[in-house]
C-alpha cells in the first residue's frame, strides 16, 4: 500500500538537511499521484575518479525512495561538467582533467550506481551533460554566463571565502553552476538531490525552470558524509573514502574502513546509510561502539554484496585482528638479491614514503611471518614467499623470483 503524501515526506527527511520547499514537493507528489506522470529525480555526478563512494549513496537512497514509489531517476553524468571542475566546498580552484580522464573515469558509473538505484527503463534515464553542453557556442555560454550577476555569484559561501582570503577564483568556475543549472532545463527536472553543499547549484536550476515559465524543481540537499578521517567530506581526492564497489574485506575493504571510523561519526552513518530506526542502534553505539561498528559494516556488505561476503569479512577481519592472516591477500613479486624493508613496505603500498616506513619500523608496527622487526636498515634475502605486515590490517605477500 502507498504512502500518505505527508508520510512520504516524513520518510525523505531523515537523510534531508533541507527540502525547498516541503509545500511545492507535496503538490508534486500530489500531481504526480493523480495524472500517473512519474516525477523525474534529477542527481548530478562529475567522473572526477573512478569510485563512486558512500557520500555519493547517501543522495542516491533518497532517490531509491522516490524510484520504490514509482518515480523516475534522472541521473547525469557530468562528462562536461568535469572539464570545468565542481567548485563546491573547495578553497582553491580544481584541477582540470583532460577529456581520456573524465571518459576512463566515467566508464563504470552507471554500473557502481546500479548498487542502489533500480536501472530498469521505467525508472531510470541516464544522460551525459555534454549531449547539450558540448553543443553549446560561445554566444550560447556568452547569454547563459548573463544570467547572473558578479555580486550573485559572489553570494555563495566558498567564493565569497575565498574573495576575502585573496584567492584566487576563476572565471571558469563562475561558470559551473551555470551549467549545472540549465541542466536540470534541459532534462525537465521535477526534483534535484544533491549534498549541501550543492544547493547553490541546485538553487540556479530552479531559478532558470521558473525564469523559462516552467515550475520550477524543488531542492533537496542530504548532509555531507564525513570521510574515514573523522574530519574531511568524504572525498575521492582526500582518499578518506569507502567505495560503493570496495571489496567486502581484505586489504582496503570494506569491513576494516568501517572499523577504522571514529566513534562519534557512527550515529550519522547509522541515519544516512541505513534504515534502522535509532532505538535499535543508538543504544548499542552508546554501550560498545565496536559492536556497533561490526553491525554497520555487515550491514553496508549485506546492501552493497551479500550476507555472505559479510559474514567472511567479518570472520578475516576478526582472524587478522587477532595475530592471523587473512588467507586473500596481495602479492608482490620480488628479484632475487638483497632487500631493504622500508622500500619494500613503499613499493607495496602499505607504506606512504620510505620516511614513513622508517618511523613504523621503529614503532615496531613491522612484521615479517608474524615476527616484530625494527631495524631499517637490515639487508634481507627472501627464498620462499613471505608475509610483510603492517599493524593488524595490511599485508603482502613477498614472492621471490
Amino acid at each position: 500500500m502507498a504512502l500518505a503524501i505527508e508520510q512520504q515526506i516524513s520518510a525523505l527527511q531523515r537523510r534531508c538537511e533541507r527540502i525547498l520547499n516541503p509545500e511545492d514537493l507535496a503538490r508534486k507528489l500530489k500531481r504526480a499521484a493523480e495524472t500517473g506522470k512519474p516525477l523525474r529525480i534529477k542527481f548530478g555526478m562529475d567522473p572526477t575518479a573512478p569510485d563512486v563512494t558512500l557520500g555519493h549513496a547517501v543522495p542516491m537512497k533518497v532517490i531509491r525512495q522516490f524510484q520504490d514509489w514509482g518515480h523516475k531517476a534522472v541521473l547525469i553524468i557530468g562528462d562536461y561538467t568535469a572539464r570545468v571542475g565542481d567548485p563546491s566546498g573547495r578553497n582553491k580552484t580544481r584541477p582540470m582533467l583532460s577529456g581520456e580522464e573524465i571518459d576512463r573515469n566515467a566508464k563504470t558509473y552507471v554500473a557502481q550506481a546500479g548498487k542502489i538505484l533500480l536501472t530498469d527503463a521505467d525508472h531510470l534515464e541516464v544522460r551525459w551533460n555534454g549531449e547539450w553542453l558540448g553543443a553549446m557556442n560561445l554566444i550560447d555560454i556568452i547569454k547563459l554566463a548573463s544570467r547572473k550577476s558578479v555580486a550573485q555569484m559572489l553570494e555563495r559561501d566558498t567564493f565569497e571565502e575565498r574573495f576575502k582570503a585573496g584567492v584566487a577564483i576563476g572565471i571558469h568556475e563562475f561558470l559551473y553552476p551555470l551549467l549545472q543549472g540549465w541542466d536540470s532545463v534541459v532534462v525537465n527536472a521535477d526534483v534535484e538531490m544533491g549534498g549541501s553543499d550543492q544547493l547553490f547549484n541546485n538553487l540556479v536550476g530552479r531559478e532558470f525552470q521558473q525564469e523559462a515559465g516552467g515550475d520550477g524543481q524543488v531542492v533537496m540537499v542530504t548532509p555531507i558524509l564525513v570521510g574515514t578521517d573523522g574530519v574531511a567530506k568524504m572525498s575521492k581526492s582526500k582518499g578518506n573514502y569507502i567505495g560503493v564497489t570496495d571489496p567486502a574485506g581484505g586489504n582496503g575493504g570494506m569491513f576494516g574502513k568501517v572499523m577504522s571510523l571514529p566513534d562519534h561519526l557512527l550515529e550519522n552513518y547509522y541515519t544516512l546509510l541505513t534504515d534502522l530506526p535509532e532505538e535499535e542502534y543508538k543504544p548499542v553505539i552508546a554501550s560498545n561502539p565496536r559492536d556497533a561498528k561490526v553491525a554497520l559494516a555487515k550491514h553496508l556488505i549485506g546492501w552493497l554484496h551479500d550476507a555472505n561476503q559479510a559474514a567472511a569479512a567479518e570472520a578475516e577481519f576478526i582472524k587478522a585482528t587477532h595475530g592471523g592472516i587473512p588467507d586473500d591477500i596481495p602479492q608482490m613479486p620480488i628479484a632475487a638479491g638483497t632487500h631493504k624493508l622500508p622500500v619494500l613496505l613503499t613499493k607495496a603500498g602499505i607504506t606512504s614514503s620510505n620516511s614513513d616506513a622508517i618511523r613504523k619500523l621503529k614503532e615496531g608496527a613491522v612484521k615479517l611471518d608474524g615476527q616484530k622487526v625494527t631495524d631499517h636498515q637490515k639487508d634481507y634475502i627472501f627464498e620462499k614467499p613471505t608475509v610483510l605486515q603492517l599493524g593488524s590490517r595490511k599485508f603482502v605477500r613477498l614472492i621471490p623470483g
